[in-house]
């Protein structure tokens, strides 16, 4: 499997969702989510549920950006743009083979989060393990890892 062109999956991805969600703090916040959960590389979690680049379970992570307020209309949007039901049992499988629609799905998620992104800079290391944390609650969290994959996000933020 092949690691996917960040930035083309990224202009691909803001192209159905919309330029406003595009950002160097998103950005920056995917590389080190998709990085942390997957290595952006798996797009299903080795001995686990997850899909897609992001590793999404089906019930908190599909369904909540679905159903939230902030982001369920953005994502039915998506979802018609992908030709995918906009319902959690037809998205998360798609998720594993389709990384746009992972992609949105977790620009979606952030977006339902009422603090502002961290920017993209060593210094808010720090904030970004708390975003994460705050909004894809993993099971087992792996603080050694963030770091080196925040200091990939602030590069490729440049």
């Amino acid at each position: 499997m092949k690691r996917p062109d960040f930035d083309k999956l990224c202009a691909d991805t803001f192209a159905l969702l919309g330029h406003r969600f595009d950002s160097l703090p998103a950005r920056a916040m995917l590389w080190a989510i998709g990085r942390q959960e997957g290595r952006m590389f798996h797009r299903r979690q080795l001995g686990g549920p997850a899909r897609g680049l992001w590793q999404f379970e089906r019930g908190g992570g599909v369904r909540g950006v679905l159903l939230h307020p902030s982001s369920d209309d953005h994502a039915r949007k998506l979802c018609e743009a992908r030709h995918v039901g906009a319902i959690a049992a037809a998205v998360y499988p798609r998720l594993e083979h389709d990384d746009v629609l992972a992609c949105g799905f977790a620009r979606l998620l952030l977006y339902t989060d009422p603090k502002p992104l961290p920017a993209p800079i060593p210094a808010n290391e720090e904030a970004g393990w708390a975003y994460y944390l705050r909004n894809w609650r993993p099971g087992k969290p792996h603080r050694d890892t963030w770091g080196d994959f925040w200091k990939e996000a602030v590069e490729i933020s440049r």
